[in-house]
């Protein structure tokens, strides 16, 4: 018997377009979709309040499975079989990168929520810290 290996890259790429805006580039094989910070306005937004070193500060954003979705990212009855093999780069304009198994980023499969946002504490990320920031609360 041979073993197959399935690994399907899901990538969401965070780029400055500008001095006023950016955007997250999110890539599924062969579908690709650019998103402003205004497109991600138009999905369910979240509140959430997290211990950061120590200070409670509050994120405001969207879940990440919401924008993978936009590209047909496996979720609830679709995560199953060879999509369990798929996963999710997440790189940052810094080259700064995080994978995650597409199962961790699905709350209902996995009973957490990752996030990804762009407000703390009702501003907008510090330049240092945005345009946008993954949250994976405790």
């Amino acid at each position: 018997m041979t073993a197959r290996a399935t690994a399907v890259l899901i990538t969401i790429c965070v780029s400055v377009l500008s001095a006023s805006g950016a955007s997250i580039r999110v890539v599924n094989g062969d579908r690709s979709l650019a998103l402003t910070d205004d497109d991600l306005q138009s999905i369910p937004q979240h509140s959430i309040t997290v211990d950061d070193h120590g200070k409670k500060v509050t994120f405001e954003g969207v879940l990440l499975a919401d924008v993978l979705q936009k590209v047909a990212a496996p979720r609830g009855d679709t995560l199953k079989g060879d999509a369990l093999a798929q996963h999710v780069v997440i790189e940052a304009s810094d080259d700064y990168r995080v994978t995650f198994a597409i199962a961790e980023t699905d709350p209902e499969f996995s009973g957490k929520s990752i996030y990804l946002v762009a407000k703390r504490d009702g501003k907008p990320l510090s330049e240092k810290e945005g345009p946008f920031r993954i949250v994976v609360p405790d």
